[in-house]
């Protein structure tokens, strides 16, 4: 498999399948794509026919939605386990993924994911309330779910995934975040997939244009 990304700086939706996989240790190959070059348009048409990234590229199949590329690898890779196994706590689950993926306009229009810097931010009452909801959903995950684990629901899963840019914009922008979710976010920070995805993110030299 084939895994085409954006910049590691900036990608957010690129994050989530590529860390998902690297968690769970399935194999692919990454295809690094410069969202900023003169001709990114045209190259991203050739395998992905909303012109955007991530692109999961299996055989003839791809996939171009970081959404539909969790589901895919979760039926084809079970044993990884990354959406819980219990039917209801998975339901929940996949309810937050969703409403990660389709809202929280706020908070990625005003603190777009920048790895390699740190940022001011001016709060603004759409973003305050985005941000409180992320910090309610982690700490309902945290209190029904995580049990003894590190994540939202015990062990890695998706959720993670899908929240991990969220985690990295938190310490870009200097949010605060209550105890005990800032151990959370030291979690996810301290993957060796994370570590390994943010020192790639430092070495990029593109800038968000």
């Amino acid at each position: 498999m084939q895994l085409v990304i954006g910049n590691k700086n900036y990608s957010s939706w690129s994050l989530r399948p590529w860390l998902g996989m690297k968690v769970a240790g399935i194999k692919f190959d990454e295809v690094a794509h410069d969202l900023y070059a003169p001709n990114a348009w045209a190259e991203r048409l050739q395998f992905s026919p909303s012109a955007k990234v991530p692109v999961l590229i299996d055989g003839d199949i791809h996939i171009w939605d970081s959404l539909a590329i969790a589901e895919y690898l979760a039926e084809r890779y079970p044993a990884a386990q990354l959406w819980p196994q219990d039917i209801v706590t998975r339901a929940y689950a996949r309810s937050v993924c969703a409403e990660m993926h389709a809202g929280f306009s706020a908070l990625r229009s005003i603190c777009p994911m920048d790895i390699r810097q740190k940022h001011p931010v001016v709060m603004t009452p759409a973003l305050q309330a985005d941000i409180d909801r992320v910090l309610a959903i982690w700490h309902d995950c945290r209190s029904r779910f995580a049990g003894y684990g590190e994540f939202l629901f015990g062990h890695f899963s998706w959720v993670d995934a899908f929240f991990a840019p969220v985690v990295t914009r938190f310490v870009t922008y200097g949010i605060a975040v209550p105890a005990p979710l800032d151990l959370y976010m030291n979690a996810v920070l301290a993957l060796p997939a994370m570590q390994e995805w943010m020192a790639d993110a430092c070495a990029e030299s593109s800038v968000a244009v």
